[in-house]
């Protein structure tokens, strides 16, 4: 379990990224400010940083500089921030920074960039983020959100590709609704099962021979769907 380190002053932020964090299986350690940041980094040894540059006392690029100073470890830093220019990005990833997300940002997409980084980063663990899935005829490339079945092209939308790439984490595993909800859709709690289902049943329509009797997207009675391969 990759254990990621937020430095962000913004409550909200912070506490909807922390939350997120942990529903898609990730320790993680927040702290408010620069110092408090640099120390829980001292005392925790994360994985991955995500790092505001706007804080209330050391500025980020000088958080930055001194979590990729000598001799501390190689350890990939997200810079997360409203401040979109040039000059800042190139700031940033001069100091060593893996990456540069804008505020307002989407929170999938960071959870991906974050998965991304720590892929390169430790490219031994294949657990974070499949990055594609085969069976049957079918074959789902995650990077690119693409598939085929047989030779025809699959007709699928964005948030069914996160679906089936949750499956394919847990592949074999039976998932409820709720967890197919929190692992898929992230920090959302205005959705309902009834959305779950939807998504299946048109996953269903493009990935099963027969989808009203599916053979790989099946479900679990009383319980949610498993991915049978």
């Amino acid at each position: 379990m990759s254990k990621v380190l937020i430095i962000e002053d913004d409550a909200a932020i912070r506490e909807g990224l922390v939350d997120t964090l942990r529903v898609k299986g990730y320790q993680v350690v927040a702290a408010a400010c620069g110092i408090e940041g640099l120390e829980a980094f001292e005392r925790q040894r994360p994985d991955l940083v995500v790092l505001d540059l706007m804080l209330p006392d050391i500025e980020g690029f000088e958080v930055c500089r001194r979590l990729k100073a000598p001799p501390a470890p190689d350890v990939p830093v997200i810079i997360l921030t409203a401040r979109g220019a040039e000059l800042d990005r190139v700031r940033g990833l001069e100091l060593g920074a893996d990456d540069y997300v804008t505020k307002p940002f989407s929170l999938l997409e960071l959870i991906a960039r974050i998965g991304v980084v720590l892929r390169r980063a430790h490219p031994a663990d294949s657990r974070l983020d499949p990055e594609s899935l085969c069976f049957g005829d079918v074959v789902v490339d995650f990077r690119r959100h693409e598939g085929t079945k047989g030779s025809q092209p699959l007709d699928l939308s964005d948030r069914a590709y996160l679906i089936l790439q949750v499956f394919a984490r847990h592949r074999g595993e039976v998932l409820s609704r709720e967890r197919l909800l929190q692992e898929a859709w992230g920090y959302s709690r205005e959705l309902n099962t009834r959305t779950v289902d939807n998504h299946v049943v048109k996953i269903r329509q493009q990935i099963e021979d027969d989808p009203n009797h599916p053979r790989y997207l099946v479900t679990v009675h009383g319980i949610g769907y498993k991915l049978a391969v």
